[in-house]
């Protein structure tokens, strides 16, 4: 059963990362959340990620989903795109610490994840683990208060 933080993602990739998106919404691991998926598929060709991640955003914006999950070949260009609204914090992930941390310390709501760098196994897994920790706030809230101040 999902853990409350989380019950419906919304998902997106760009063409690198079709093949992965596939083994995460097929997942035995991720079953029983509700997903959301703002494309792209396999049939689709080569394709921009900003339009996907953009998509993913609004998403989150909208309240359409409680959080996002953005794939392309490094996790890189989709988090940067993420990013540039201030309501999101995307997260580049690679491994269970950086997964857990930027959840229990940074908060975010969007986790962007690069196919060429990770295997599917791997993936599914840091996906589950990022779904279910929690934000720990006190100094760390402090902290994301911050992120506002920039004139």
């Amino acid at each position: 059963m999902p853990d409350p933080l989380f019950q419906t993602i919304g998902i997106a990739c760009d063409h690198a990362a079709c093949d992965l998106k596939e083994h995460l919404l097929a997942s035995e691991l991720l079953a029983g959340y509700t997903w959301l998926d703002f494309g792209t598929d396999k049939d689709g060709g080569s394709v921009d990620y900003p339009d996907y991640a953009k998509a993913v955003v609004k998403g989150c914006l909208d309240q359409r989903v409680d959080c996002g999950l953005c794939l392309c070949g490094t996790g890189i260009g989709m988090s940067m795109v993420a990013n540039r609204h201030p309501k999101i914090r995307a997260a580049v992930v690679w491994d269970k610490a950086t997964a857990s941390l930027s959840r229990k310390h940074n908060n975010a709501n969007i986790l962007c994840l690069g196919a060429r760098l990770i295997e599917p196994k791997h993936a599914a897994e840091l996906v589950k683990l990022w779904l279910t920790t929690p934000f720990q706030g006190g100094r760390h809230q402090k902290r994301l208060d911050k992120f506002s101040e920039f004139s």
